[in-house]
């Protein structure tokens, strides 16, 4: 093997990243590395021409060193080519996980990314890093084809499920509007949407299909972080493999994601019973009363339809024309009997693990991931 990342890892200081700098090599990424690797992502990722988004910067330091579990070990790593600087690196975020009642700090990949023949030599280099034998556990919700071949080939399996992202319509013609919208941005606009939206109102009246039913005895009712986060331990509890959320990483991870205006404000909504207990839970960006983006949906055992129905409900009469959210396995039989619902790929959702009991949990679907764990909230989905 060219390089590897040491066992001994310590946190980075000027003089270690300075000798790192003279021979080259896979290091920790450091906070001064920052600036290389934001122009590194913007001609990877967008124009090709190296132009940073002014709040990149500062975006990609919050990100990347500040979870409560940020250890270098445990962090992004980059390729440093000596005089050439950062040439490839790759970004990830550490979370904290229960494996069958014990914690394990993952790590969320975000982005790979490389520029010139010493960044794809270094990207080889980098990639050997989270080879299985290597990684308690390591994940990708956004994997392109390739990078899924190349997950697998080092060892990692594919979840063909989170892979999928579901789509619900409740206002058809509002809906299809903002789904061309990328193409054609003047289907956004106030004007055009208002029309279509008096003419989806009457489709409404004459097709009461399009409405989605409230499960009887069940409500929905607007509440806090604090009863996600209270719920959030107990109905995720039957899952051998699930977020370990300590309350420090739980805060910091919805603060990072409400960064992200451009899906709208982020949201909690509780279902609750006849007799006022609380059965379920979810977590969505709402934007403009327009597409609702749900992140997580949380639920006791055998209440997965009762959950299910009342979020799609509930967004139907807050207003949306549609909404969306990654699949989970243990909610596909509530969420495939919507009507006016698709399934999309949404980018290969891969693990590795050296850990036989984790790669058999995920492949039999005893596992809770996605949304706050995952890189659902980001910015670098969606902005930059």
């Amino acid at each position: 093997m060219d390089a590897d990342l040491r066992d001994d890892l310590r946190p980075s200081s000027p003089a270690r990243n300075e000798a790192a700098s003279r021979v080259g090599g896979v290091r920790p990424m450091a906070r001064g590395d920052v600036p290389a690797v934001a122009k590194l992502f913007a001609r990877s990722f967008r124009d090709g021409k190296g132009a940073v988004a002014p709040d990149l910067e500062a975006y990609l330091e919050t990100v990347f060193f500040g979870s409560p579990h940020y250890r270098p070990e445990h962090g992004s790593i980059v390729h440093d080519s000596g005089a050439s600087g950062v040439t490839s690196a790759i970004l990830a975020i550490p979370m904290e996980f229960t494996v069958h009642g014990r914690k394990v700090i993952a790590k969320l990949l975000c982005a790979f990314m490389a520029e010139g023949k010493e960044g794809a030599a270094g990207a080889a280099r980098l990639a050997r890093q989270m080879r299985a034998a290597k990684q308690d556990m390591c994940f990708s919700d956004n994997s392109s084809p390739v990078s899924a071949d190349h997950w697998v080939a080092g060892g990692g399996v594919v979840l063909p499920i989170q892979s999928l992202e579901w789509h619900r319509s409740f206002r058809p013609l509002s809906a299809g509007a903002l789904n061309c919208s990328r193409h054609l941005p003047a289907l956004r606009s106030r004007p055009i949407l208002h029309l279509l939206g008096r003419i989806d109102d009457v489709l409404r009246r004459r097709r009461p299909s399009l409405v989605p039913p409230a499960p009887s005895g069940c409500r929905t009712i607007e509440t806090s972080v604090d009863a996600f986060f209270a719920c959030a331990g107990p109905m995720t509890e039957r899952f051998s493999i699930r977020p370990a959320w300590s309350r420090p990483e739980f805060d910091w991870l919805h603060g990072v994601a409400a960064l992200n205006k451009g899906l709208g404000t982020l949201q909690v909504r509780s279902v609750v019973d006849e007799s006022g207990r609380t059965i379920g839970a979810f977590l969505f960006f709402g934007k403009s009363k327009l597409e609702a983006t749900v992140l997580n949906v949380l639920c006791e055992a055998g209440r997965e339809f009762e959950v299910v129905g009342q979020m799609f409900s509930h967004l139907d009469a807050e207003g949306y024309a549609r909404a969306s959210g990654i699949a989970q396995p243990f909610m596909m039989n509530a969420i495939s009997r919507q009507r006016r619902l698709s399934f999309k790929h949404r980018g290969y959702f891969c693990m590795v693990t050296r850990h036989a009991e984790i790669k058999e949990a995920a492949l039999h679907n005893d596992i809770y991931i996605g949304g706050l764990a995952s890189e659902s909230w980001s910015r670098l989905l969606t902005d930059f």
